[in-house]
Formats: structure tokens, C-alpha cells, sequence
């Protein structure tokens, strides 16, 4: 029997309320544009699995008490893939960003909330057309 998995991801927003989104490659989205996140460590807080895989792809540092829960979106992929993604929202950040992972990540860039692009990853897409970003 399939089981759902636990996704993490990350809300991040410059001085200009632009939010960052990198255009993927990988098998899982590809060719969307999705948030900064991945997959939970068995044993992993949520807030310590937003914080390692933001700095794993982009460079960006974040405090876990810095954190806020934004919402929850669940995605079906197919009929052995299905992600249910806990989305974090952080006000303050530090670093500058770097491509960490180009095998995944074609590239970062930041979206203005009423221009992002068409092709958004499944769980962040669905977290959109629920309301979740205002």
C-alpha cells in the first residue's frame, strides 16, 4: 500500500514582496516553477527540514523562530505519488542566493504574488488556487 509522504517548503519574500521560485529540472516537477523545500527526514522537525533544504538549494540562512506556518497543500501525482507539503513563510533571511544544485534547479528568481508564472509545481499551485498567498 502506497502512503503519502511529507514535503517542506519555503515562503520567502524580498523588500519588494516578491516571492522566490526556482525552475525545475528534476523528475518531480519538471518544468515548474516551485518553492525553495523537498522531502522530511524520518525524524526531522518540519521547521529544521525548511531550514536544511533552503540552505541546500539556495545558500539562504533562516532562524526555525523566524518561521511561520503558511499553510498545508496536498498533491497526487499518479497513482504511486502523493505529497502532502507543509509551507513555511519566513520574514528575514541572510546570505546571498546560489545555485547549490543545477541537477534540480535550472535557476531562482523572484515573482511579484500577481505576475507568477503559469507553470507553478503541484503543491505550491494548489496551495495558490486555495488562497494561500496573499
Amino acid at each position: 500500500m502506497n502512503q503519502p509522504r511529507v514535503g517542506v517548503a519555503t515562503i520567502i519574500k524580498n523588500d519588494k514582496n516578491e516571492i522566490l521560485l526556482g525552475f525545475r529540472i528534476g523528475k518531480l516537477g519538471y518544468h515548474t516553477w516551485g518553492l525553495p523545500g523537498g522531502k522530511l527526514d524520518f525524524g526531522e522537525e518540519t521547521k529544521e527540514c525548511a531550514k536544511r533544504e533552503l540552505k541546500e538549494e539556495t545558500n539562504l540562512d533562516v532562524d526555525v523562530n523566524d518561521l511561520t506556518l503558511a499553510g498545508v497543500s496536498s498533491a497526487i501525482y499518479d497513482e504511486e505519488t502523493h505529497y502532502i507539503t507543509i509551507i513555511y513563510e519566513a520574514k528575514k533571511y541572510g546570505n546571498e542566493i546560489i545555485l547549490i544544485e543545477p541537477e534540480k534547479c535550472e535557476k531562482w528568481e523572484w515573482f511579484s504574488l500577481d505576475n507568477l508564472p503559469n507553470s507553478l509545481f503541484l503543491p505550491f499551485n494548489n496551495y495558490v488556487l486555495s488562497g494561500g498567498l496573499k
